[in-house]
């Protein structure tokens, strides 16, 4: 029966101090295969003594991690590196089975998180500081950056692998010990990335995993001995966390939700528009950040590209994501049904449905929280469906008259995450670039998610604080500067080693 468990089924505990933690706590949650719609193990969710312990795990071990060598932590980054890159089928079939995206889509996802593993690996060119010889006569001035100590993360559910990938190498690389507090929904990514850790090298303790709900976030964010938080969400948590992270005297990056944008000029190659369209709506079934959920069509375009993108959209799989679909379920039954009823606003307020998502024929269990893409025209910008972030495979068209009028609709919008111009015009495109008020921009790129040495996030709702998620941006939200003015007065002298020097 749909929901059905076990009540002795495995649960899945804590990872603290380098090995599985039951904690004081009781409760758990259930753990859904969104594909079969049942569930296959439950969590345990931690208390505010179970957030403490890790955090005193943490503590001893941050203390002997950041002292550590550069060598040192950087022999168990490659480690680390090879290890996730060997076993990448692993992680991506837990993808699948928890989260529900096909193969492909976990392994992707896999694939963009390597990349900051990667960056990650060269921490030692990134943190490196500065030297001024002679500032004043005989006194030199340098800087050092240093790890912060103990940091949190908490991350969403669409993404169980790659947001905390986004995080932790870099929190790790710089000499940090981590509190990870995954979703509830899609935990066990996160338990087998800390096993991999473990076998890569890493110390006890200095990467955790506490798994929870609000009691577990909100111990963490008044905790006392985490020095910052990372946090991907919407956007009404990440203000939540934003505020009450930097009450407690915290850095708090919080990334939040998203209403993004591709604006489609006359002269755009349709046929690539609608082929990016189709791709950056409802991969990953629509339940990303970075999704595409609003086509905004320059006149006289509309009607010829919806034509492409239907023709394309009449050719997808929706399915079990083991089994060669284009796209898989949703997260919750709670959360398709969520998304379905945009559909019946769509209605209300005299969009017309293109593409129904709703009975689609599934290759999959028929409890599965299925949802198919659809795809709606003539979307009224005062809709919930255009102002909301849907969060699911639905993709809306606006039409403008004008390149003007289409960039103050983007420009006027409470979010500035992602958005794309299509265009063969790079006068147009250059333009663009400049007057969007949005934080990642894609010119003939749907979905302009940064290279992992450049960094991601947004302007406006869709970012609190003002540090980015990994590259550049990230090397310095988990270090701290420390300026030295230094005189000394004589030289002094090492004496004789023919040793070959090591840098260990």
């Amino acid at each position: 029966m749909s929901g059905a468990y076990d009540p002795i089924m495995s649960i899945l505990e804590h990872w603290v101090d380098g090995a599985p933690y039951r904690g004081a706590s009781e409760r758990t949650a259930p753990v859904y295969n969104p594909a079969e719609g049942v569930v296959q193990k439950e969590v345990r969710l931690a208390s505010r003594d179970d957030v403490d312990a890790a955090v005193a795990a943490a503590t001893r071990a941050a203390v002997e991690w950041g002292g550590a060598s550069w060598a040192r932590r950087q022999q168990v980054l490659f480690a680390f590196r090879e290890l996730l890159n060997a076993r990448k089928d692993e992680v991506a079939a837990i993808l699948t089975s928890e989260h529900g995206k096909v193969t492909s889509d976990a392994l992707g996802e896999v694939a963009r998180g390597l990349e900051v593993v990667e960056f990650a690996c060269a921490m030692p060119h990134l943190a490196k500081g500065e030297y001024s010889e002679n500032v004043s006569t005989g006194v030199d001035v340098y800087s050092i950056r240093q790890p912060l100590g103990v940091v949190g993360i908490i991350s969403p559910f669409n993404f169980p692998a790659m947001v905390p990938l986004w995080f932790f190498p870099i929190a790790i690389a710089t000499g940090n010990a981590v509190i990870l507090k995954p979703s509830e929904k899609d935990p066990s990514a996160s338990q087998w990335m800390a096993e991999l850790w473990k076998e890569a090298g890493l110390p006890d303790g200095v990467f955790n995993v506490v798994h929870g709900d609000k009691e577990s976030v909100d111990a963490i964010l008044e905790h006392e001995g985490i020095a910052s938080v990372s946090f991907v969400g919407s956007t009404p948590i990440a203000k939540y966390v934003y505020e009450k992270g930097t009450a407690a005297g915290k850095r708090v990056q919080a990334l939040g939700g998203a209403k993004n944008h591709m604006l489609v000029l006359p002269d755009a190659d349709l046929d690539l528009v609608a082929d990016s369209a189709v791709n950056a709506g409802f991969g990953s079934a629509g339940e990303r950040c970075m999704a595409i959920s609003v086509v905004v069509a320059v006149e006289p375009v509309a009607d010829e590209l919806i034509a492409k993108i239907s023709k394309r959209m009449s050719g997808l799989t929706v399915g079990d994501g083991t089994r060669g679909c284009d796209m898989g379920p949703l997260i919750t039954k709670e959360h398709r049904d969520k998304v379905a009823g945009y559909l019946d606003v769509a209605e209300t307020d005299r969009a017309r449905i293109v593409v129904d998502g709703r009975g689609v024929e599934v290759d999959g269990a028929s409890d599965g929280f299925w949802l198919g893409p659809t795809l709606i025209d003539a979307v009224p910008t005062t809709s919930a469906v255009y102002t909301d972030e849907i969060f699911g495979p639905v993709l809306s068209i606006v039409r403008v008259a004008s390149y003007e009028e289409g960039l103050e609709l983007i420009n006027s919008g409470r979010y500035g995450n992602g958005t794309a111009i299509f265009t063969n015009d790079g006068g147009a495109a250059r333009r663009f670039q400049r007057e969007v008020q949005v934080g990642m921009v894609g010119i003939n790129v749907p979905i302009p998610v940064p290279v992992g040495y450049y960094s991601f996030g947004g302007w406006k709702e869709s970012l609190f604080g003002d540090t980015k998620a990994y590259g550049p941006d990230a090397v310095h939200f988990f270090t701290r500067q420390k300026a030295i003015t230094s005189r000394w007065l004589d030289p002094s002298h090492g004496g004789i080693n023919l040793g070959f020097p090591s840098s260990t």
